[in-house]
Parts: C-alpha cells; sequence; structure tokens
C-alpha cells in the first residue's frame, strides 16, 4: 500500500499559504444565487407610471399583435417554424395578459431629464407612493425601482436627493417592495460605486433596514469603466471594491457607443465596440453572481415599421442570449412581443438537446455527448431559466429530463445546497 509522503505540517502549510485565497473566493465569489432573473428591463419616465401601467403595456401589446397578424405570425416572421411558433404565441399570449413585465425602472435620469428640483422633488415622492400602491394592490412587476441621476458633479447632489426621497418614502410606507431595484448611471470610476455603497448604508441605517438590504445596478455607459487612465479595468474592480452590493451591471448602447465617435447610424448592440465592453463585463463579474444586462434598440416597433423593427429587435434579443446575457432593455409596450416570443423561442427550441443531456448525466447513461459537471450544470441553469420566465413548464421538464424543480435547481447551482446545510 502506498504511504503518504506530506505529513500533517506540510498540509497545514499549504492551507495557511492559501488561506487568503479561500477567503476571497467564498466572500467575492459566491456564484449565481439561483433566484430569477428578469428577461428585460423595461424604462419609463418616472412621472408615466401609474399602478396600472405593466396591465396596459400588455393590451397594448396584444392589440398590436392582433393586427399584425397575430403572435403566431410574429414567431414566423422571426424565423420559427410554424410549430414552435404556435406554442410560443400561446405562452407569450398568457405572458402579456398576466405579466407582461418583469422588471420596471421608473426613470429620472434620461427619459425624465431637468425639470428644477421643486417637480422632480415632487415627482420622486409620487413615484415612490405609486410602487407602493402598486405592490400593494398587486399590480407591481416582479422587481421594480428607479434610475436617478448620475454621480458626476453637475448632477450629484440631484441624484442623491432623488433617491434618499424615494427610499425614505417607500420605508416610511412600512416593508420595501421585496424586487426594489436601485440602478446608478454613468459610472467612470470605482469611486463613484463605493460613493454609492457609502449611500445606501446610510440610507438602510437611519431606515433600519439590515445590513445590505439595498443592492443596485450599475450602468456600464463610459469606456473609462472598461479601460482606466492606469491602463486597468475599472469594472473588473467593482465586485472587490463593494463585495455583495452590486446586483447587476447594464451595458448602456448609446452613452458608450457615442463615447466612442461611433457615427448614430452605426450605434448598435451588435457593433464590435459593444462586443468588447460587454465580453470585459461577463470577465469582470464571472463567478461574483452578479448579473449582466444588454442595453435596447431605438428601432421601436410603431406605424409603418412596426414588422421590420420585430425582426431587428427579435434577432438581437437571441443574439444577446447566445452570448450570455439572458436581459436586456426594452423602451416601448410594441417591443414586448417580440421580447417574449424571441425568448421563450430560445429556450423551447433548445429543451429537447438539453433535457436529454442532463437526463444522460444524471442517469449516467452513455450518449453521443459526454457532459462533464461544469455543462451539467450549464445545461440545468438553461432549463431553469426557461422555467422561471415561462417559456419551459415544469412537467415539460419533468417527462424530458427525469428531474423536478427542487432537483433541477440543485443540478443548476449545487453551491447553494451547499451552503445552506
Amino acid at each position: 500500500m502506498a504511504k503518504q509522503s506530506l505529513n500533517a505540517a506540510d498540509l497545514a502549510a499549504i492551507d495557511s499559504q492559501l488561506a487568503a485565497t479561500d477567503e476571497l473566493l467564498e466572500r467575492n465569489y459566491p456564484g449565481d444565487s439561483g433566484s430569477r432573473q428578469p428577461v428585460h428591463t423595461v424604462y419609463v419616465p418616472a412621472d408615466r407610471f401609474t399602478p396600472s401601467l405593466a396591465s396596459e403595456w400588455g393590451a397594448q401589446a396584444l392589440a398590436t399583435a392582433e393586427q399584425h397578424g397575430g403572435l403566431e405570425k410574429l414567431g414566423v416572421l422571426l424565423g420559427q417554424e410554424p410549430g414552435l411558433a404556435a406554442a410560443v404565441a400561446g405562452r407569450v399570449a398568457a405572458k402579456l395578459r398576466s405579466e407582461p413585465i418583469e422588471d420596471l425602472r421608473l426613470d429620472f435620469e434620461d427619459g425624465y431629464g431637468d425639470r428644477g428640483d421643486e417637480a422632480e422633488d415632487v415627482a420622486a415622492v409620487a413615484a415612490a407612493q405609486a410602487v407602493s400602491e402598486a405592490v400593494a394592490g398587486g399590480s407591481a412587476p416582479p422587481f421594480i425601482g428607479i434610475r436617478f441621476k448620475c454621480f458626476e458633479a453637475p448632477t450629484r447632489a440631484r441624484g442623491l436627493k432623488t433617491l434618499d426621497l424615494f427610499v425614505s418614502t417607500l420605508a416610511s410606507a412600512g416593508e420595501l417592495p421585496e424586487g426594489l431595484v436601485l440602478t446608478l448611471p454613468k459610472v467612470t470610476t470605482v469611486a463613484q460605486v463605493k460613493a454609492m455603497d457609502f449611500a445606501v448604508s446610510r440610507l438602510e441605517e437611519i431606515h433600519s433596514l439590515p445590513a445590505g438590504r439595498l443592492r443596485f445596478e450599475v450602468q456600464v455607459e463610459t469606456p473609462q469603466l472598461i479601460l482606466g487612465p492606469e491602463g486597468t479595468s475599472p469594472v473588473a474592480q467593482l465586485p472587490h471594491a463593494v463585495p455583495g452590493r452590486i446586483s447587476g451591471l447594464h451595458y448602456g448602447t448609446y452613452d458608450y457607443s457615442a463615447s466612442l465617435q461611433i457615427s448614430a447610424e452605426y450605434q448598435s448592440m451588435e457593433h464590435p465596440v459593444a462586443d468588447f465592453a460587454k465580453e470585459v463585463m461577463q470577465l469582470a463579474v464571472a463567478g461574483t453572481g452578479i448579473r449582466l444586462s444588454d442595453g435596447s434598440t431605438n428601432i421601436i416597433p410603431v406605424g409603418g415599421n412596426v414588422e421590420n423593427a420585430w425582426q431587428l429587435h427579435g434577432r438581437l434579443v437571441r443574439r444577446s442570449l447566445e452570448r450570455g446575457y439572458y436581459q436586456g432593455w426594452d423602451l416601448h409596450a410594441n417591443q414586448l412581443p417580440s421580447r417574449f416570443a424571441a425568448t421563450y423561442a430560445f429556450y423551447r427550441e433548445g429543451l429537447p438537446a438539453a433535457a436529454a443531456r442532463l437526463r444522460n448525466y444524471v442517469e449516467r447513461t452513455e450518449g453521443g455527448v459526454m457532459d462533464e459537471p461544469a455543462t451539467a450544470r450549464a445545461l440545468a441553469a438553461f432549463i431553469l431559466r426557461g422555467v422561471q420566465c415561462g417559456a419551459v413548464g415544469t412537467e415539460e421538464v419533468l417527462a424530458l429530463a427525469g428531474v423536478e424543480l427542487p432537483r433541477l435547481t440543485h443540478l443548476a447551482h449545487p453551491r447553494l445546497a451547499t451552503t445552506s446545510n
């Protein structure tokens, strides 16, 4: 029998050398939480929000689809086979009736502009009151919050006051919405994110909220956040500058492109400069649990441009999904049909093969592909995302993959089960 050469002292020495690494991995790289990520974020000017807005958008989206031949025709327009288009259409119709907006941002930045301090003070309080009303009445999207003005010197005080008024009004009304989201735009430095961390920490203290309750998104809209003046990448430092505080990085298509002197005609989510920035963002947050969102297209399906705009939007949504960006921005009710049609087709098209491979992995059945644990996690995560957004039913997963939802979640996020025990 072979005898071990390294003794207990050797192993203890190695543990000591790697203690800092162990702490870094535990604290800064917890992995994805396994919770639901919305497939989109809808932006509306803050003063236009009412508790009925989501249902109104859903009704408008359905009406526009019917005016142009129905959701099944839309699927075919997006390149789906007739059978897939029919299956997707039924699910999209149900989605637009029950939950047309998954994540809503009441915008006090570009979508609101500068209307003077008094008007914005009133609007910030009114927005919080409307959100509280919508949550209490059950009409609020699962995720909802505000985007306030950025922390550059000219707008910093205004942005902080709007943030303060909104959060403080919500807190005074009772428990904060479970899906509350705060968005910090036009970030250029790590210092701005640290300042945001300080601001929300103080709000937590003032309103007796649990530490870490107020997480926030960072909008990546400036080249300085991708490549800093020292030749380093500030965006890669963000998760470690404020561990656990950032919930997402959102790419800003038009501000970022304009900053790099891309002419307006060619500013797009699929321009090479956009792809580079988003690849850096992916690398920066890999393993941290911070989610990613793509930006928007400003080609809106209205007037005589509905079907062409749907085709463009559907293609861009699919492109983002294929590249690991599972969320994007929508700016108009008429973008909802193409958002959900493209998203649902993505998951339904991939379900049979992913489920078969996952079943083979779970049952240790030999097949044409020998998947490793990391790939099994990816397969399970893909299917779980499809379930969470409504593209796939749990009964389908059980029939095809042979696993129920708790088992699927464990396969997608095994670390969660380990840390919860």
